[in-house]
Order: structure tokens, then C-alpha cells, then sequence
């Protein structure tokens, strides 16, 4: 549905199979990660490298993913709460005001970045009996294409929205703008999936609809130019030498993907995090200034040729 030429944004939960919901975010992960599995299948093979070792290498992945992007949100975005939480940091569980299941809602790429460099410096000595920046110059590109799912299940959830816009391609996001709770008391209908549905369809609720602002939908922001960086990648190494290079598609990665990063969190709410004591920039914007830099440092001193 339309209304002034930008969309309502009301999507289900996720595909009901009557006994089970596979929610969207959870399927962007899976199709993240399966995905990323299949690219660097073919990069093993191309290298020579055993699958036994690309198995433990998707395990590594996975879970330095998960606990970085979990703690990288905690202690980047959200430390105040937390530190006065200590058991919510693991556990998906809400204790007060109520008890509340509210499953792992931050996460954090800064903090998955990070975890995922350190990982894979255990990896590559432990498992691969090569150089990390082998395999970093190799995982960053399923990285990539894995960036554009998680930032598609973000807009699926309907947050890390943009501000206000009076732009065409702007979205209103029923979600964000009333929590379960005031939909149900707003609509006086019990079933918040209800309620929702009819404050995007029904003309009763009209003057509901017109409370929630029109915002750029940063998600689809991100994940249109995380194409891009990740075509870019595949390119380079499936056909240039810059795969030689050690280091080199390395720092393009940390250079593009987050410049995208930089550059979107200008139209971007506010995540919380330590912006407000440092002032010019966003927290996403300050975290992603260091790999930046290191990308670049990376680029420019990748002179030495693989043999491999």
C-alpha cells in the first residue's frame, strides 16, 4: 500500500507454517551464512584447500559473528543498560520491570567485524596452517554478501530506520512508530498483528496512520551498495591478481563497506552508544573511521605476491 507516494511498511512476522513462524530475520541469516558457505566452497576448491577445513572455518564464522555483533552492541551501544544487566548480556531474556523473552535484538557489525578478524587469526593458525591475511582476503567476500541479508532482516524488523524525510523513496514504519502495546490500545483490537494491519489499511484509523513520519529506509540503503562492495571483491578475485596481494582485498573491504557505513549513518537515527560525548559524528560513524584507516594501511602496503 501507497500513501503520498511512500510505501506503509506492515510486514508479517515471518512465513507461518502453522506450528512454527520461520521469522525473516532468522531466514536472512540462514541465507547469509549458506550463501557465504557456497562462495568459499569455491574458493577451496580453487586453492586447494580441504572442505573438512572450510567446515570449521563456517562454525568459526558463525560464532564470531553472533558473539561479536551480541557484545559489540552491548558495550558499543548499550553499556549503560547492560552494565546494570549482567545476565541479559547472554541470556535472550528480559528480567524487569517483567520477566520477557526478547531474543538477542542487538547486534552490532562493528563488534561482528572485529570478533570475526580476531577468529580467524585462531583459525588460520590452528586449522589452516596459512597466513590470516590468506583467509581474511578469501572471507571477506561472503562477508559482504552476507552484510546485504542482515541489513534486508533489519528492514524486515523495521528498525535501524532513518530520519525524517519528505523524499518519495521514504517509508513508514508502522513498527517503529507504535510499540505492540499502543497499536492494541490505539486500535482497541487485542490482536497486535490486527491492530497493525489496520492502522495500514483501515480508513478508520487514518489519523493513526498519519502520526507515523515518513523515514529513510536506511536497511535498503545499505543493502543496495553492500551489492556493489561485494561485487567488487568477487570481481578482484576471481578475475584480477589482486588476490596475490596480501592484504589487498582485505582493505577494500574494510574501506568500502564501511564508507557505506559512514556515509549512510548520516540519514541514520540514532543507535545510542558514546555520540553524544564526542559530539560531529554518530557512534556507527566513529567505530567505522578505524577501519577505514586500517583498510587503507592495508591497500597501500600490499606489495608482497602470494606463492601460493
Amino acid at each position: 500500500m501507497t500513501h503520498a507516494l511512500n510505501i506503509v511498511w506492515n510486514p508479517s512476522e515471518g512465513i507461518d507454517l502453522g506450528f512454527f513462524i520461520i521469522r525473516y530475520y532468522s531466514l536472512m541469516f540462514v541465507i547469509a551464512f549458506g550463501l557465504g558457505w557456497y562462495i568459499m566452497k569455491n574458493i577451496f576448491e580453487r586453492e586447494g584447500e580441504s572442505i573438512e577445513k572450510l567446515d570449521s572455518l563456517f562454525i568459526w564464522t558463525v560464532l564470531a559473528t553472533l558473539i561479536g555483533a551480541r557484545l559489540g552492541h552491548v558495550f558499543f551501544y548499550d553499556w549503560e543498560y547492560y552494565r546494570n544487566h549482567l545476565l541479559e548480556i547472554i541470556l535472550p531474556f528480559r528480567f524487569s520491570p517483567s520477566f520477557e523473552f526478547t531474543g538477542y535484538q542487538g547486534l552490532a557489525s562493528h563488534g561482528a567485524a572485529i570478533s570475526i578478524i580476531i577468529a580467524m587469526y585462531f583459525y588460520s593458525k590452528n586449522v589452516l596452517k596459512r597466513p590470516q591475511l590468506w583467509i581474511l582476503d578469501r572471507v571477506v567476500i561472503p562477508v559482504a554478501s552476507g552484510a546485504i541479508f542482515v541489513r534486508l532482516g533489519n528492514f524486515f524488523n523495521s528498525e535501524i530506520i532513518g530520519h525524517e524525510t519528505t523524499s518519495p523513496f521514504g517509508i513508514k514504519f508502522i513498527k517503529d512508530h507504535f510499540s505492540p502495546m499502543d497499536a492494541v490500545n490505539a486500535t482497541q483490537i487485542p490482536n497486535p498483528k490486527d491492530a497493525y494491519t489496520a492502522i495500514a489499511t483501515d480508513p478508520k484509523f487514518a489519523t493513526l496512520l498519519e502520526q507515523v513520519p515518513v523515514r529513510h529506509p536506511t536497511q535498503l540503503y545499505e543493502a543496495f551498495c553492500y551489492i556493489f562492495v561485494f561485487a567488487i571483491l568477487f570481481f578482484m578475485y576471481w578475475k584480477t591478481e589482486k588476490r596475490k596481494y596480501t592484504g589487498f582485498i582485505f582493505g577494500m573491504f574494510l574501506v568500502l563497506l564501511f564508507t557505506v557505513r559512514f556515509i549512510v549513518e548520516s540519514v541514520k537515527e540514532s543507535q545510542g552508544g558514546f555520540e553524544s560525548a564526542l559530539g560531529l559524528f554518530s557512534t556507527g560513524q566513529w567505530l567505522s573511521i578505524p577501519f577505514i584507516l586500517i583498510g587503507l594501511y592495508f591497500i597501500f602496503t600490499a606489495q608482497k605476491e602470494l606463492t601460493n
